[in-house]
Formats: structure tokens, sequence, C-alpha cells
């Protein structure tokens, strides 16, 4: 749904909730008395008085709270998220410390989390052996002496997961048109940099990162033992091989269609992407089963890499896979190459101090044994109230899109009844799984931490791998409960709110109605409104890729999304970084449409009550004041422009200000006239749904 929050674990996981963040948004009423004046979406001194709500309203939602609130040194963002975020780290804190000084019986729960835990904060042991743990891996990089040998030496690596997806990625996923079962899917990678474009910008800021970042290659291989000068070399070679592989990448935003990346292909065609790589060999090192087709996300980029391997040097290849090994391993050795990995971070992020052991550990704890540690935070911080409370709220929300589908002027009734069958299809997946992952296999041990590593990344390639060639598993959670996020999987038409989400500054049981519906509504809307966003709509109700709009209906369809592109690519993410109006449409729709649902749920909700108005807040004004309220952000200038040129989410202050120029409900609510800056003219009004 959105982007990561702390840098060090990004597109990692959160963890457990502090009662104490109830204040960040919660009160302590219902709709019958005043909410507590300490939620944020109230708080007078969250407000910039100096801003009316027509001209900014995200300044006037969020103005006092972000100059009171600059970004901790930690941390390249601040926000609501990031609170939440720091809270679940000292509520897992203690969990794990508990754990690991139990003792608890080998093979449970705790064992396995007290102990990897125990082991990574255990600093003294992990300096004393320094790059040690890595020599066996790169003497087998270095006995590769041809072509052959280097790709039977990366299927290898992929099957135990520690290449970091060196050249490209293998992994399971639906298949595309008969998502019922799985099948492997090949996708491009093997890049460093966040993208491709990162390394073809031509303007000074790009180069310059490019200059850092071979810079900081040179470094880090010279921690492994390198002379310095052979370093440097080499890193100039990995920025070559790099650039050659993003040459022949799509763009990112080009990935976003499924049309473009669904390629179903029999294993004797895999042959005509090129000779360099036996991919037969390459299944079957990789222990996947070979009766299926493998979807093959870009066949380009495939038929480019084979013509890199065959051109360059083997010696060549060598080094880039060194590197790759290297710095998929690096942030967990010992002080030196952690202290280089943040050096680079700063570069990158505009990150200013390092993350400390204790957080460190459990971001590694978590990216490790996400649904064991999740267990753990279930137990410990979701009552069986707010899960219910959520479940009818989706339930609202599903009436307010089935409303607001049937009376759309622009849908013929043949479509409206196609999409109506999806919305009823749609499958919710709320707080945490029914059945966990089986972790009875994996083995942790308190004295082998870069073993354990070693362990729990091979225990989930296998994990990922043995699907392939089986039925789909409908009931797998994508994401684990302790995760501050939420997701709609086209595939699977299911939409997911960890148990982490359902919770302060989004839901709480003791808040107005309408700071519910404008915080975690508005984002059960944005889930539901990716089954019908631009790539969404392309998938039936059983997770089919298959178009069942008819024609007219399409074409209305991407008319209405361009205005979209069109709204979010004249936006300004950082100073002279426009957002990529392309990337951002599907999420933006989602925006758009969620938080139009919430509303029209809100309004049912309140049918027969009475409309109370609070701190000089009627209802509706609450609910808009809500959603600005979570999506209050600082970020750092790096950071902002990483968002702008690569993320799929605007920034937060274009998500609220571009999605509330679209609705004419907000501008009823705060009075806006026709020339005030929050108020679009009709004509250029983007409505979907």
């Amino acid at each position: 749904m959105r982007y990561p929050m702390p840098l060090l674990r990004l597109f990692v996981r959160a963890a457990a909730v502090l009662a104490s963040l109830a204040l960040i948004l919660g009160g302590n009423a219902r709709l019958d008395a005043a909410p507590a004046p300490v939620a944020a979406a109230l708080d007078a001194a969250n407000r910039d008085a100096t801003c009316p709500a027509c001209r900014d309203f995200y300044q006037f939602a969020n103005g006092g709270w972000l100059k009171a609130h600059p970004i901790p040194g930690d941390h390249v963002t601040w926000s609501h998220w990031d609170e939440l975020d720091e809270a679940n780290l000292l509520a897992l804190r203690a969990g794990l410390e508990a754990a690991a000084a139990s003792h608890a019986a080998a093979g449970s729960r705790d064992q396995k989390l007290g102990d990897l835990y125990a082991a990574c904060t255990d600093e003294t042991a992990i300096e004393a052996v320094g790059a040690t743990p890595l020599q066996p891996q790169l003497a087998a990089i270095d006995a590769v002496s041809d072509l052959p040998g280097l790709a039977g030496l990366v299927a290898k690596m992929h099957h135990d997961g520690i290449s970091g997806g060196a050249f490209f990625t293998y992994s399971s996923e639906p298949e595309p048109a008969a998502s019922a079962r799985t099948v492997g899917e090949l996708s491009q990678g093997g890049l460093s940099l966040p993208e491709r474009d990162y390394y073809t910008r031509s303007d000074a800021k790009s180069k310059q990162l490019r200059e850092d970042f071979a810079a900081h290659v040179g470094r880090e291989l010279a921690l492994v033992g390198e002379d310095p000068n052979q370093s440097a070399a080499d890193a100039q070679t990995v920025l070559r091989v790099e650039t050659a592989l993003a040459a022949a990448s799509l763009p990112k935003a080009q990935l976003r269609d499924p049309k473009v990346t669904t390629n179903p292909y029999p294993i004797a065609k895999l042959a005509t992407l090129g000779s360099a790589i036996s991919w037969p060999q390459y299944l079957a090192a990789t222990g996947s089963a070979t009766a299926w087709p493998v979807n093959v996300d870009e066949p380009a980029f495939f038929r480019g890499l084979d013509a890199i391997l065959k051109s360059t040097p083997t010696a060549d290849l060598k080094t880039y896979l060194r590197w790759h090994y290297v710095s998929t391993s690096s942030p967990e050795l010992s002080k030196a190459f952690v202290d280089e990995n943040f050096a680079w971070a700063q570069k990158l992020y505009g990150l200013k101090q390092l993350e400390p052991r204790w957080k460190r550990c459990i971001h590694t704890v978590d990216g490790a044994m996400d649904e064991l540690l999740g267990q753990l935070f279930v137990a410990k911080r979701f009552p069986p109230t707010a899960k219910a409370h959520a479940e009818t709220m989706v339930s609202n929300l599903r009436a307010a899109y089935k409303t607001d589908i049937g009376g759309l002027d622009w849908m013929t009734a043949t479509t409206k009844a196609r999409a109506l069958d999806k919305l009823a299809a749609i499958v919710q997946k709320i707080g945490y799984p029914n059945t966990w992952r089986d972790y009875s296999a994996l083995k942790i041990a308190r004295t082998d931490f870069f073993g354990d590593l070693q362990r729990t990344r091979a225990f989930a390639r296998a994990y990922d791998i043995h699907k392939i060639g089986k039925p789909t598993n409908r009931l797998e959670w994508g994401m684990p409960p302790q995760l501050i996020n939420a997701q709609y999987d086209p595939t699977n038409n299911d939409i997911t709110f960890p148990a982490a989400i359902l919770l302060p500054p989004f839901f709480s049981e003791s808040n107005d109605d309408a700071l519910n519906y404008g915080a975690i509504g508005a984002v059960i809307g944005h889930e539901m409104t990716h089954g019908f966003d631009d790539q969404g709509r392309l998938y039936d109700k059983v997770g089919n890729l298959s178009d069942w709009w008819t024609r007219a209906d399409g074409k209305q369809f991407t008319s209405r999304a361009a205005c979209i592109t069109k709204q979010y690519g004249s936006m300004e993410a950082a100073p002279g970084v426009k957002q990529n109006g392309l990337l951002v449409t599907g999420e933006s729709i989602a925006d758009l449409g969620g938080l139009r649902i919430a509303y029209n749920a809100y309004e049912r909700s309140l049918a027969g009550k009475p409309r109370r108005t609070y701190y000089g807040y009627t209802p509706e004004q609450r609910f808009f004041l809500a959603f600005a309220t979570v999506w209050a952000e600082n970020e750092t200038p790096e950071f902002a422009r990483f968002l702008g040129q690569s993320n799929e989410h605007p920034v937060n202050r274009n998500r609220v200000i571009g999605t509330l120029e679209n609705l004419p409900e907000f501008a009823a609510a705060f009075h806006c006239k026709a020339g005030d800056a929050m108020v679009k003219p009709v004509a250029k009004t983007c409505k979907i749904w």
C-alpha cells in the first residue's frame, strides 16, 4: 500500500505495539461523546493556523506537527507511521529479550526467536570472526573458470538464497492466466541501485551518486581482502556490468502492466532466451518442478542478459558475482562492514545516524522468521474485538462500493455486473492467518549467527520454490501481522489488513467513527480499489488475467486513468523532481477511489444518528482531517528524491493534495470556493470510482 518506513529496514517488517501509542490518534469516546483533544486529527497544536484549509490542506492539517517533529538521525522519514513503528520496536525488544533470557526448550518458538536475537546482539563474537564466514563462498567464486561453471554457481547461490538476486531472480507465483496453480517466475534483476534509471540519468546528482556507489563497492571489496587498487578497478567493473543489465531492463512503470509481464514459456521454449544459461539445468539446480511453464516477466531482458554473459569476460562476471555475495552478507558482519553500509546509506537516502544494534537485530529476526514473530505479536497486542470491528468496517465499505459501482454513469450494465461479481468475491484477511507457517524444520543455534542466517535464507527459499507445480494456497498471507501495511493481491482477489495497521493511528475502538473511517476506512477502500485500478482491473474475480470489460468501458477507464497520470505527473515530489505520473497511477487511483468509498460508507453509518460537531469540526471535517493526519511526514531531501523517481506511491503531501482536489465533498465540507487552490475546475477533476 505504501513505501516502507525506517531506512535500514526498507522492505522489511514492523513489529508490536505499545498501548501508550493510543494517544497518537485515539481518544476516550464514541460517537456520543467528544473525542479526547489529544487525538492528532483534532489537536490544534498540529495545525498551521496561518494556512487556510482551502489553500493547502496538507499544511493546514499538519503544519504544526511537521514543525514540531524533525526527523531523528536514524530515520529518513518521520511520521505517525514511524511513531507507531518505534513503539512496535520497543515492545518487540522486550519480548525478544525475555525469550533470549528464558533459554526455552529446543525447537520452541521462544528458543528460535530468542537465540537468533541473542546471536545477533553478540557483537564480540561477530567481531571475532570478521569476514571469515564469507571465505568458502568467495573461494567457490574464485574457482570458476568458464561461463558454464559460472551459470552453475549462480543457480546454486539462487538455490541457497545467498546471492541477492545476482543477474536475475527466480521465484514462485500463481500462474497469471490460471491462478489456481503456481509456476516459476523469471524476472529482471541484478542491480544494486534502486532501479534501472539510476544508471542512465544524466543530471549532476545522478552522476555523483554513481561515483559514490563505485567508491562504496571498492571500499567494501577491500574489506574482504582485496588490494585497494584492485578493489577500485573491480568497482568500475561492477558498475559496467550493472549498467549493461540496466540497459536491458524494462522501465519500472512498464512493469506494472501484467499484459507485458505475462509470458508463459514451456521449458523447451526457454532455450529461445539464449544459450549462456542451460535453463533445464538451472531449474533442476534450484530444486523447482520442470513440468510446468515458467512465466518470463521480461523476455527481452533475458535475451539481453544472454548477450551480456557471452560478451563479458568471465573474470568480470566473477567480480560482479563476488560483489553481490559480499553486499548481501555485509549488513550482518563486523563493524567495518556495517559502518561502510551506513556511509553509503547516508549518500543514497540522507540517513544521519546508524540505528542501534538492538533495532537492527529485531529487523534481522523479523526478516528471518516473520510469521513466528507474528504469533508472539498477536498473542500480546491484538484483541479479538479489534478484529471484529475491522471486519464490520470492511463489510460497510464493500456495501458502499457496491452502491458506487451501481451508480456509475460511464459504465455499461454488462461490465457493472462483472465488477459487482468481482467485488463480492474479494476475500478479506484481517489481523493474522488462521494457519501459521511451520518453522519446525528450521534450526537456530545461539553460537552460530552466520550459520543461522544461511539456514533461514535457505529455509525461506525452499518454502518459496516448493510451491511450484502445486495448487495455489489461497489461504497464505503475503505479509505478517506485525507489518504496518495493507495489500490487495490481484491473483488471489484478496485484501489483507495485518493486525499492526488495525491499531492507532489508523484505528481505535474508542475513536469517533469519523476518525476511523477517515483513517483505516480510507486504507480499506484503497485496497479494495486496487482490484479495479489500471492493473487490478485486468484480473477477474478468481484472480486470472482476463479482460472482462467491454471495449467501450475499457476505453472509458483508460481515459479517466490518464487524468490521474497527468495530474500527478505535474506535481513536484522534491525540488526539481516531478512525480513519475505513469508509475504512481495505480496507487493514486486507489487513494482517490478508496477515500471516496470510505466517505460514502461513513455517511451511510450516520443515517439516523445525531450529527455532532466536536472541537469546532463537523463529522465531515473530522473525516478529512483524519485522512490528512495519517500522511503527515517529514522526509530527507535524498529520500524524497528517491520516492519521486522510483516509488509507486506519490510522496505523502501529494497523496493528500492530489486526492482531495478531486473530491467535491471535501470542498463542501470546508466551504472552499472556485478559485481556491484546493478546488480544481470541474473539467479537470479526475473521477473513476
